[in-house]
């Protein structure tokens, strides 16, 4: 069976170059992940052509055709579609859904020359009708459903919805499609719109910036581009997306996990391979004690790609540079392309990397679909443990749980979240335990080690040692019956006061601290929390962070005694509008730079360069 596969990829992957030089060690890797990832699948079982069920059905049957169950696959590949009677315009095919235009691509060109000869002539003549003109200004009669329920429909031929991923998804497909069918205006207005796409990431970044439900879904659609794309500067221009997009995912990519801020975060992701990030990512980076178990159908365009990654990226995800770094990073607008939203940056962010953790968190804390504060510690039997804090009191949506306005200062291994819901006040004659006080949430694993002295909560991880300093804060009760997460728990607190309510943090390691024991009481003699107008956590090696939480503003942070300025400064000024800015030599992109540089030497003395 491995033999077979193997042969079988050889052909679909049409012998493009491997572009990045990776050693033959890394290559064996990517091939043992791909045999393991091929194996999971069960034979057979596809589902769907309805509305747009080719999401899954399309990946399962190239699956199933790559484990050498080739007739029944084609037989289902170039089948009549369920909603060919709706297609009659473009010969029965479906060339709605993003998603299931994806597949189709990668059926025709990837797998085409297994389709019997007259359905790929017939689909190339549906391609060239799709394609006369821009699909997007034809027009059904009514709206067109992508699913039963959903709500976002479209009534043009090809989906108008206007997501990073699903509009990769419009452009790439109908650029391949008039390239093929020689529809020469439709390629070169597409081309356009690939090129302005792609270089707005190397400018502002990603709307749907790190996002561990679609990032993957943007590997997945590029790698489309780089492989069918016939006019080589288009090809370039895929690459360049698939090097921006591994390079920053690597950045939160750690031994199977994905953790950090993100937009789009659905709470699905705070666990080894639970994320589609970390799985596409992780096809690339292995580096993890766990193996993948999951069946994500998508990543089938990976594996059947010759696309690599740059050998900088592998070496950024497997955190082969000099710790502690720290990054000050921006984040755009979701909808940057409309007028003024590339203008300044919505979110600022900064991370940070230890021996044995990362911590990102956003100045607004989480809220809407974003998560604002993310941990991920060392484990050498999971992989990585999160921990994760919130304002709200959503088990579910962990990761953007919130209520009031939050507010978080970070310098290093330091943090201070503030929230500005206080506790209700208590009705004349009623019962102090009635009210519904401000809740807080703390993800962490139930294999951590908790402790409270003298008011501060401990929390000992495998390598890595939590304080937490509340402020006007009590601990309650814990939550073991996590949806999604049976190896994780949830303590709650709840505000305590009318005020502010919050928590200040301070994370220590082997490296920095020596032993638990001596964090612990370093952290009860020297540390200090002062609450006031301004909080301000002064550390065990008395290190102070300050914050003034300002409402629904930027707060105003205070590392080191030095106030941080979130606005525009030329160079050589301090700027948190850059959108990777390394501390060290690591990594850089200036806001609307156009540019996107990595160095990384590692401890062998080995340099990593890519730009």
């Amino acid at each position: 069976m491995k033999r077979l596969i193997t042969a079988i990829l050889l052909v679909i992957n049409h012998q493009l170059p491997v572009l990045a030089q990776w050693t033959p060690e890394l290559e064996a890797g990517f091939q043992e992940r791909k045999q393991q990832y091929l194996s999971k699948f069960e034979p057979g079982k596809y589902g769907s052509t309805a509305y747009e069920y080719e999401k899954q059905s399309y990946p399962r049957a190239m699956i199933d055709f790559l484990r050498g169950n080739r007739e029944q696959a084609i037989a289902f590949l170039q089948s009549e579609d369920f909603d060919s009677s709706k297609n009659g315009h473009v010969l029965g095919f479906d060339f709605y859904s993003g998603f299931t235009l994806k597949g189709q691509i990668r059926k025709y060109f990837g797998f085409g020359q297994f389709l019997n000869p007259s359905y790929k002539t017939r689909m190339r003549q549906a391609m060239r009708i799709f394609t006369t003109d821009d699909p997007l200004t034809h027009h059904f009669p009514t709206p067109r459903k992508f699913w039963e329920n959903s709500q976002d429909d479209c009534d043009t031929w090809i989906d108008c919805r206007n997501t990073d991923n699903l509009r990769a998804m419009r452009e790439t497909s109908a650029y391949l499609m008039a390239e093929e069918a020689g529809n020469e205006r439709t390629r070169q207005i597409y081309k356009s719109r690939i090129a302005a796409k792609v270089r707005s990431l190397y400018m502002i970044g990603q709307g749907e910036w790190d996002s561990e439900a679609y990032l993957g879904h943007g590997l997945t659609t590029y790698v489309n581009l780089y492989d069918f794309a016939k006019d080589e500067e288009v090809r370039a221009i895929a690459k360049s997306a698939l090097d921006w997009f591994t390079i920053t995912g690597a950045l939160k990519y750690w031994r199977g996990g994905f953790g950090g801020p993100s937009k789009r975060d659905y709470s699905d992701g705070n666990c080894v391979w639970c994320s589609g990030a970390s799985r596409a990512l992780g096809l690339y980076f292995g580096d993890s004690p766990v193996q993948d178990n999951t069946q994500d159908s998508d990543l089938v365009h990976l594996v059947t790609s010759s696309y690599r990654p740059p050998l900088a990226a592998v070496a950024l995800a497997q955190k082969q540079f000099t710790k502690p770094l720290e990054l000050l990073n921006s984040k755009p607008t979701y909808e940057n392309w409309k007028p003024g939203g590339s203008d300044q940056p919505q979110f600022y962010e900064t991370l940070y990397f230890g021996n044995s953790f990362q911590l990102g968190t956003l100045a607004q804390g989480s809220g809407g679909d974003w998560n604002g504060f993310k941990l991920m510690a060392y484990n050498s039997r999971r992989g990585v443990d999160y921990f994760i804090a919130a304002s709200g009191s959503d088990a579910d949506k962990i990761s953007t749980s919130s209520q009031g306005n939050n507010a978080i200062a970070q310098y290093q291994n330091l943090a201070i979240w503030l929230n500005d819901k206080p506790a209700p006040a208590v009705p004349h004659g009623g019962n102090p335990q009635d009210r519904t006080a401000s809740p807080f949430q703390f993800f962490l694993p139930k294999s951590a080690q908790i402790e409270i002295l003298r008011g501060n909560l401990f929390i000992k991880l495998e390598k890595t040692w939590l304080a937490i300093a509340p402020i006007n804060l009590q601990f309650g009760a814990v939550n073991n019956n996590v949806k999604r997460y049976p190896d994780d728990q949830i303590l709650t607190a709840t505000a305590t006061g009318k005020g502010i309510s919050g928590f200040g943090l301070e994370i220590g390691e082997k490296e920095s601290y020596g032993t638990w024991e001596k964090f612990k009481r370093l952290i009860l003699i020297n540390s200090q929390l002062k609450v006031g107008d301004r909080v301000e956590y002064i550390s065990s090696k008395n290190i102070r962070l300050k914050l003034q939480h300002q409402g629904r503003e930027l707060p105003k942070v205070w590392r080191n005694g030095q106030l941080h300025d979130w606005r525009w400064r030329s160079p050589p000024q301090a700027s948190h509008y850059d959108v990777y800015k390394s501390d060290k030599p690591l990594i850089y992109q200036g806001w609307k730079s156009g540019k996107l540089n990595l160095r990384i030497l590692n401890a062998k003395n080995q340099q990593f360069n890519c730009k």
